[in-house]
């Protein structure tokens, strides 16, 4: 069984976790799913194999990589009732670990393949409740559009769902690194939720600005969907940094795009930024406006490379025929 699922970009982040192992956030998030950058996941039985085998791009998975998806299968064997080995081969169209939803999209595409493939019958929800298991952004990844990840207080009431609204703007992603980042961002959360004196204010006013983003997606308003989005990343940030020893994802390179996004407002171009757990940014803005966004970030932040993504689909799933 083969899946196919996109990255999601969180405007409303979660950034912590109040249950690591049951991946359970202390807040609510909202993302919107991408259109770009899929992870493509294979997912065959072997009943005569003893353990998992996982390769990524075509490279066997070794260590701590392979360790993650053999438990994943743990979980998806347990509800299924079966004992199996499987062999994984999952790609990612863009760049693992820099911050760009790789994990969301890789868990999503590996719970709706592992799940065909063991013979279960999950709905969208219980299929969201499980990919959280693997990867919490991977619930939202279920889903095309926009997505809301309900935090919850337990496994069964944390999962994702759809959000209904027409909005769609244009997302520029400024890729400035496309290297893994040198902190996991599970290791980055636990010492941000440990150590930051800033971290339960941020949950506090991330909690307000998803009750604003709402309304505003309701509105069709970029502005508004804008400013919150880039405020509640740019806390985020403000929170890893006061953490001890600071996380530091931003760059210089990060900056100079950010730069370059508030000049772009000074000249009345509606340009938002947002960032996840890396030094890549992605700007917000109107479809019209987005080739004219992009090629201001490669000009005036030399290393930058950009790509324009819009809304993007579920997840999917296609039966691979037998050879």
């Amino acid at each position: 069984m083969t899946a196919v699922a996109y990255p999601n970009i969180a405007l409303i982040k979660y950034w912590g976790k109040r249950d690591e192992h049951q991946a359970i956030p202390w807040a609510d998030s909202l993302s919107i799913t991408l259109d770009v950058f899929p992870t493509t996941t294979t997912v065959c039985l072997d009943s005569a194999a003893e353990a998992d085998r996982v390769t990524f791009g075509g490279t066997p998975a070794r260590g701590a990589a392979s360790r993650r998806v053999a438990a994943f299968l743990d979980l998806v064997r347990k509800h299924a009732g079966r004992s199996e080995s499987a062999v994984v081969s999952t790609r990612n169209a863009g760049p693992t670990g820099a911050g760009l939803a790789s994990s969301a999209s890789g868990f999503a595409a590996l719970a709706r393949a592992a799940v065909a493939a063991y013979g279960l019958e999950l709905d969208a929800a219980d299929l969201s409740r499980l990919a959280r298991r693997g990867s919490g952004s991977a619930a939202r990844s279920i889903f095309g559009g926009f997505a809301l990840w309900h935090a919850g207080e337990d496994d069964h009431s944390s999962y994702a769902e759809r959000v209904d609204v027409e909005f769609d703007p244009a997302v520029v992603i400024a890729l400035v690194d496309g290297a893994p980042k040198r902190i996991s961002s599970r290791a980055a959360m636990r010492r941000t939720v440990e150590t930051s004196p800033l971290y339960r204010s941020w949950i506090e006013s991330s909690r307000a600005d998803l009750a604003e983003m709402t309304e505003a997606l309701a509105r069709n308003d970029l502005a508004v969907v804008g400013e919150i989005a880039e405020r509640n990343a740019l806390g985020m940030h403000a929170t890893m940094l006061a953490a001890r020893p600071a996380v530091r994802y931003l760059t210089a390179p990060t900056l100079g795009v950010l730069d370059s996004v508030a000049v772009l407002r000074s000249e009345n171009v509606p340009a938002y930024a947002t960032m996840d757990a890396g030094p890549n940014v992605k700007v917000l803005c109107r479809p019209g406006d987005a080739d004219q966004v992009a090629l201001r970030m490669r000009e005036t932040v030399p290393c930058c490379s950009t790509v324009i993504a819009r809304r993007g689909p579920g997840v999917t799933l296609r039966i691979e025929e037998e050879r």
